[in-house]
């Protein structure tokens, strides 16, 4: 199953906390909105800087990035839709497994949004 694209610009990042809905777990928040269009899934990831330094920002990105990538290899990717995952403080210390429930179930919320 291939990769979901990115989410790169931060217009696109605004259009996804402004029109789509949020999931909120433990170790990251997402927020999903439903595209009706062509079938890919585009990713955005982003950690504030109340989560620490930039190292500590950027380890805690990559944590979420892998998460996704794995859950997506597992499960495959959803319907068609935007995606961001935010982390929390949590997320750098949160166990792997938990976290990729965590991921998957923003992903749910994508796909249960779309039937």
């Amino acid at each position: 199953m291939k990769q979901p694209d990115r989410l790169q610009k931060r217009s696109q990042f605004l259009r996804v906390a402004r029109k789509g809905h949020k999931v909120v777990s433990p170790g990251l928040i997402g927020q999903v909105l439903l595209e009706q269009g062509d079938m890919t899934v585009r990713a955005g990831f982003t950690v504030t800087k109340k989560v620490g330094n930039s190292v500590i920002r950027n380890r805690t990105r990559r944590r979420l990035r892998e998460a996704l990538r794995l859950v997506v290899k597992e499960e495959g990717c959803p319907s068609s839709g935007d995606l961001v995952l935010i982390g929390r403080a949590a997320t750098r210390k949160r166990p792997f497994p938990l976290l990729k429930n965590d991921v998957r179930k923003v992903l749910h919320a994508l796909e249960k949004g779309a039937e």
